[in-house]
């Protein structure tokens, strides 16, 4: 007897060995795993930079000071109703929540308001793409007539001049200009203020080389972000934002998004039938915050614009599992901010 429990303790501490063997085996493959993913990740994505560099217009503090100032004053507007900060609100990261925004006349437009943060890292403004950089984007909701709908650049300026404290500060913040009033200026002062809004959060620590900056569900969230193949668009340091591409690679949008209007995308634009249903990617930085989603807003949940996108996009259909480890991943990229940022500064 006294053998045969040797004989089964024996056998119990093999057996245990060889499993501790195995889970250290494992452990160490995770491990390797995860500096896979991180490298790949590491050039996939990029950490964020401090500033959206534009070399034709350095920042400076006079500049941003200034263009903070014109971002949030309604003057800007026909009927001094609504600023750059009403659609794209600094309180609420960059948006202001809804399908698409009122115009100072109170008008909808057709299009979704996306984010200002991270926006000037984007390799064009707007869903059809039809501004370069943030600086021309600025000027143009001013002059829109169903936005802030000033009639022309003359009668904005002449707002602006009219006040002595924005013709002093145009003068700081442009003092190689011999007329420092102008509606380019005006752009370069909102653009500037705008290239500082960038929001790094815990995903640039992992990107800079911290392990522990996400928790093991993230990780998996990463993991599957890459390998179902999100990648193929939401790439770069905004995730996103640094192309374009149909809206609808395997089948018709609105049959999932149940959108009320089709829209064409940058056909209307161009007018090239290549380019019909063809936006620009929008970046997820801050993504679980800025919905409702999609260039209409016709998706207010997070869970289900990624289940969507998994369909018309890749033509695969995510599982729910999928699903919930991608938007636990993309929660990731939701960035703490200054509430001081948001506060609408006294000129």
């Amino acid at each position: 007897m006294r053998n045969l429990i040797i004989s089964a303790m024996s056998i119990m501490l093999l057996l245990s060995a060889c499993n501790s063997g195995k889970n250290n085996d494992q452990s160490a493959q995770e491990q390797i795993n995860k500096k896979e993913l991180l490298a790949q990740a590491q050039g996939l994505f990029q950490q964020l930079p401090a500033v959206a560099v534009n070399e034709t217009n350095p920042i400076t503090d006079a500049k941003v000071k200034l263009g903070k100032l014109l971002y949030f004053d309604k003057r800007l507007s026909k009927n001094n109703t609504i600023s750059c900060n009403s659609c794209h609100n600094l309180a609420t990261y960059g948006v202001d929540n809804k399908p698409v925004s009122p115009g100072d006349k109170g008008e909808n437009g057709k299009r979704n308001s996306p984010t200002v943060f991270n926006a000037a890292l984007h390799f064009t403004q707007f869903w059809d793409g039809r501004a370069k950089d943030v600086e021309e984007q600025a000027g143009g909701p001013i002059l829109n007539p169903v936005e802030m709908a000033m009639p022309e650049e003359k009668v904005v300026l002449k707002r602006i001049s009219d006040d002595s404290k924005y013709v002093a500060l145009f003068k700081q913040a442009f003092p190689e200009s011999k007329i420092p009033v102008t509606y380019v200026n005006l752009q370069k002062a909102i653009g500037a203020f705008e290239r500082t809004l960038i929001t790094p959060s815990k995903f640039d620590k992992f990107l800079n080389g911290d392990s522990t900056a996400l928790a093991e569900n993230e990780i998996k969230g990463l993991h599957t972000f890459v390998k179902t193949g999100c990648i193929s668009c939401h790439i770069g340091p905004a995730v996103g934002g640094s192309m374009y591409q149909k809206f609808g690679l395997f089948g018709d949008y609105s049959a999932l998004t149940k959108s009320p209007l089709m829209d064409e995308g940058r056909f209307g634009l161009t007018k090239n039938a290549a380019d019909k249903y063809m936006f620009k990617v929008p970046g997820l930085r801050n993504i679980e915050k800025t919905g409702p989603y999609f260039h209409d807003g016709s998706v207010s949940n997070l869970s289900e614009a990624v289940k969507i996108m998994g369909k018309l996009e890749l033509n695969k259909d995510l599982s729910d599992a999928e699903v919930a480890d991608i938007t636990t991943f993309l929660g990731t990229l939701t960035a703490d901010i200054d509430p001081k940022l948001a506060e609408e500064p006294k000129l």
